[in-house]
C-alpha cells in the first residue's frame, strides 16, 4: 500500500530528528567524562519527537510542549497499546529543562543518563514498529 508522500516525508522528518537525538545522547555518553546532562536532554527530546512523529502520521495536531504526558495521552487516544511506553516516557519530561541552566542541580549520575537513553531507545523502537517502514530513518 502506498502512502501520501507528503505525510511520509513529514513523519520521516520527525523520526530522523528523534534518531539524531538518540545518536547525540550516545556520543555524549561515550565521552570522557560523559556529558550526562546532555544525554538526558537528548533522551527527552528523542522521546518527544518520536511521539510527535506518531501523531503527525495519524493526522493529529499538538501544542508546542515538552510534556511527554500530554503528548503521550494524545498517542494513547490513537493506540492504547502504547500505555507502557508512554508511562516510561513521562519521567523524561523534566530533562527538557532540568540540568540545562547555570545554578541548577548538579549533573545527573552516569546510571541516570544510561537509563534515560535506554528508555528513549525503547520508546523509539516501540513506536517505529507501529509506523510504516517507509517513514523510518536510515539504520546504522
Amino acid at each position: 500500500m502506498s502512502h501520501d508522500p507528503a505525510l511520509v516525508a513529514e513523519t520521516g522528518a520527525w523520526l530522523r530528528k528523534a534518531a539524531s537525538d538518540i545518536r547525540a545522547a550516545s556520543v555524549d555518553l561515550a565521552t570522557t567524562p560523559p556529558l550526562t546532562e546532555d544525554v538526558v536532554f537528548h533522551a527527552q527530546q528523542a522521546a518527544e519527537k518520536i511521539l510527535k512523529g506518531f501523531l503527525v502520521w495519524h493526522g493529529r495536531t499538538f501544542r508546542k510542549t515538552h510534556s511527554l504526558e500530554e503528548i503521550g495521552e494524545q498517542c494513547l487516544d490513537i493506540d492504547p497499546s502504547l500505555r507502557l511506553l508512554v508511562d516510561r516516557a513521562v519521567p523524561l519530561t523534566e530533562y527538557a529543562w532540568k540540568f540545562r541552566y547555570p545554578g541548577d542541580l548538579e549533573e545527573p549520575e552516569r546510571t541516570e543518563a544510561e537509563e534515560a537513553l535506554a528508555v528513549a531507545r525503547e520508546i523509539f523502537e516501540g513506536v517505529l514498529e507501529r509506523l510504516p517502514a517507509e517513514t523510518w530513518p536510515p539504520r546504522g
